[in-house]
């Protein structure tokens, strides 16, 4: 096939301000060793121009020359461009199961899945590599304790792998947990990203076909101050203290109280001034006070309160405790008669 030479002659028109006694040639090089010339080229257009022989499956280099005539002429080399016949083209989707648009994001105990997608590779076996194949990089960025990725130096990321994919198509891959490095697993802040890059040719270096980054946040911890497992009330309850760590960025938490022993899934009574929605684009800490729930206990024996959070992977238990209510007043005495 032809290539039109846009930014070659663009480049030649610097030469327009030379004398006339020059003239100005491009060379096209096969990587086979054939050259072809295009001769005697005005000294000022804007009109493009095509290659005088089609583009080898390894390519060709175009020179630009101008030539001042003389004994002996003098030739400049004014630029030069490297054409292939073959354009990779790439795409990487992530997903996880927070539909969230704008950044993918997942938590640090849950999978995320990754798509790529090439075309325009050469199938020819003869073709040069970079023609057939193009490289798939992983690499791995902690936020740090607190982190956010604000301001973030991406160029301090860590290549965790490296592969080739020599074949044009869709390749899905899944990752069943964050590999973003930190000693407590449930608490990674940071991020993964996913790069194509061509492979470096004959004058021409890598370049980046695709890239995305996937945000991973930390679980979410909480505790309920104030009451301890095995209390006992009989009138007034205490005041409680609900501190919350890492809520998901897209998050519903609250307490509640049920009678009897712990279960999972019970739904209970929500204990006022406990509800909680995050809609962020990071992590939050909460702090919050309870008191003045009393009327939620309707009847004495085994309760159990719990602090719960729901994000778009399900609903997780923070924290529980279970305590007896007993309001009942019990009277000892005799009862006696005189006949």
């Amino acid at each position: 096939m032809n290539a039109r030479l846009f930014t070659l002659l663009s480049l030649m028109f610097a030469a327009t301000a030379l004398a006339q006694t020059y003239t100005n040639h491009i060379f096209q090089i096969q990587t086979s060793g054939t050259m072809r010339e295009l001769n005697d080229l005005p000294q000022n257009s804007t009109e493009p121009v095509e290659s005088p022989l089609a583009i080898e499956p390894g390519g060709a280099r175009f020179e630009l020359w101008t030539i001042k005539s003389g004994t002996p002429p003098k030739s400049t080399l004014l630029d030069t461009r490297y054409v292939s016949t073959y354009t990779p083209v790439g795409n990487i989707a992530i997903t996880s199961t927070d539909p969230y648009h704008l950044i993918p994001r997942t938590r640090a105990d849950q999978p995320f899945f990754v798509k790529v997608v090439v075309e325009g590779l050469s199938s020819d076996p003869s073709a040069q590599e970079p023609a057939k194949s193009v490289k798939f990089l992983r690499h791995t960025q902690s936020y740090g304790s607190g982190g956010t990725g604000v301001n973030i130096d991406r160029s301090q990321a860590t290549l965790l792998s490296q592969s080739t994919i020599s074949g044009n198509g869709e390749t899905n891959l899944t990752f069943g947990l964050t590999a973003i490095p930190g000693a407590d697993r449930s608490k990674i802040r940071g991020e993964e990203r996913f790069s194509l890059y061509t492979l470096e040719d004959y004058q021409a270096p890598e370049s980046q076909l695709a890239s995305m980054f996937v945000q991973v946040w930390p679980v979410a911890d909480g505790t309920i101050s104030g009451i301890e497992n095995g209390d006992s009330f009989r009138f007034k309850l205490p005041e409680l203290t609900v501190t919350l760590n890492d809520l998901y960025p897209e998050s519903s938490t609250y307490a509640q109280v049920y009678t009897g022993s712990p279960r999972l899934g019970e739904t209970g009574k929500v204990i006022p001034g406990s509800a909680l929605v995050v809609n962020e684009s990071i992590p939050v800490n909460r702090v919050l006070q309870l008191k003045n729930y009393e009327s939620l206990f309707d009847s004495d024996g085994t309760w159990t309160m719990e602090l719960l959070t729901t994000t778009p992977f399900g609903t997780d238990r923070l924290f529980y405790v279970t305590f007896t209510v007993d309001r009942a007043i019990k009277v000892n005495g005799t009862f006696t008669t005189i006949e």
